[in-house]
């Protein structure tokens, strides 16, 4: 009792702060490590905004982020799983060039003299394919790891080679361009977004849906008696969230058409240039639309479903699972079909965003998307991680990126960098879990 009044005495207001802040991460039950990240993404943007004389933190390089963004955090949703269940995957990469060269061949190439020019039908049938090679891919490689029982890093090391080699062979190693129009929306750009108007109903249905869940949630717990968080905390969530997605939307529509796209639609819709020119915003990329999607999804796939908590309890404690009749290996396959269906999709963005499907596609994103898994909070002694924060984590990777670009830093030097904060999140990982134990 006396040391009790003793430190209390001498904390003074800093104790009594400590709890307020203490109390307020236990009423709102905010991940303290995520907000660690969002922090750190705050520092980096401020930063090279100053750096780069106010370049950073514009609508244009902020749009242009995000679709950047899009692809790596696709397959970082996935790498989630992956990685949670104490297995890696190094041929994302090699499975988005390859994916994404039959999908160009099949639309440039294949497809029009079966179907026609143009047919409406041509980019989802090439999607379609994409995904399906992708997902046989990673049954593959599930295959091998869980019944034969290599290494998942021997056996995604051996993919990188084997899928990189196949890309160069399906056309002699020739760039296949140029891809369906309807294809390239899937790639942002102009056509590829959605407009202010519709980015503002997005954004207006998203916060009714982040209310929608606070309420639902509240409603769960009070049915099966858990604790509920006051009501001043849920109050705080919503607005927070809504603040966020309507932030967001709003500086979307803040990045306008190039004059010259603006000036070709005007005269192609007969409308007259207005003297000071005419503004259309962007909007929310399709990309971008695209991911936040497969987030929601691989969410709902890691939380709500038997197959999420199978994979969490693999990661936990493999032989645990195994004797309480989990089918340890099928769950494994199913984490790699997954994965490879990821690197499709994600394999469709970054083509269609090129507007061409090319031998170099993908080179060094396995280790871009294991980067923004791991900087996400995910642990690689399995058991551990988020889908929200490997895409958090995939736009810090991409900020850095983005960054050092418009600074003009050679390429080495970016790649020194981005293996420098791969380093130092696994070493800050082990650090957590040390204090954790």
């Amino acid at each position: 009792m006396a040391d009790t009044v003793h430190t209390t005495t001498s904390s003074g207001p800093k104790q009594t702060g400590g709890n307020l802040v203490a109390r307020f991460f236990r009423a709102t039950e905010i991940d303290t490590r995520l907000l660690g990240m969002v922090g750190a993404l705050l520092i980096i943007w401020i930063g090279f905004h100053f750096l780069t004389g106010g370049l950073f933190l514009t609508p244009r390089n902020l749009w242009n982020l995000s679709v950047q963004t899009a692809s790596v955090a696709v397959m970082a949703t996935g790498m989630v799983l992956v990685i949670v269940t104490r297995n890696i995957d190094l041929s994302v990469g090699s499975i988005l060039g390859f994916t994404g060269m039959i999908m160009g061949v099949l639309q440039a190439r294949l497809l029009p003299e079966l179907l026609g020019f143009n047919h409406p039908a041509i980019w989802i049938a090439a999607l379609a394919g994409g995904l399906i090679v992708g997902a046989l891919i990673g049954m593959l490689h599930g295959l091998i790891i869980a019944f034969l029982g290599v290494p998942s890093f021997i056996v995604t090391l051996g993919g990188l080679l084997v899928w990189r080699g196949a890309t160069w062979f399906v056309t002699s190693g020739q760039t296949v361009a140029p891809m369906d129009a309807n294809f390239r929306l899937m790639g942002g750009g102009a056509e590829g977004s959605i407009g202010a108007t519709w980015s503002w109903i997005v954004g207006v249905l998203a916060c009714l849906a982040i209310v929608a869940a606070i309420i639902n949630a509240r409603h769960q717990r009070k049915r099966f008696a858990f604790p509920r968080r006051p009501v001043w905390a849920e109050y705080v969530l919503g607005a927070l969230g809504c603040a966020i997605v309507l932030g967001a939307v709003w500086i979307a529509n803040e990045y306008y058409w190039p004059v010259n796209i603006a000036r070709r639609y005007a005269q192609a819709n007969n409308i007259a240039w207005p003297e000071g020119g005419l503004f259309i915003s962007h909007g929310i990329a399709i990309p971008v639309l695209i991911a936040v999607a497969v987030g929601i999804v691989m969410t709902f796939i890691a939380t709500r479903l038997r197959f999420g908590r199978y994979v969490f309890a693999i990661g936990g404690n493999p032989e645990a699972a195994e004797l309480a009749g989990i089918k340890t290996r099928w769950v494994t396959v199913k984490i790699f079909m997954l994965m490879g269906t990821l690197c499709a999709i994600a394999a469709a963005i970054s083509t269609a965003r090129l507007n061409a499907a090319t031998n170099a596609q993908g080179e060094l994103d396995e280790l871009y998307t294991i980067a923004a898994a791991v900087i996400g909070g995910t642990s690689l002694a399995g058991g551990m991680g988020t889908i929200a924060g490997a895409m958090l984590g995939a736009l810090v990777m991409q900020s850095l990126q983005s960054g050092m670009v418009l600074l003009g830093i050679d390429t080495p030097f970016q790649r020194i960098v981005v293996g420098m904060v791969l380093v130092i999140a696994v070493w800050l990982d082990t650090v957590y879990r040390a204090r954790a134990k």
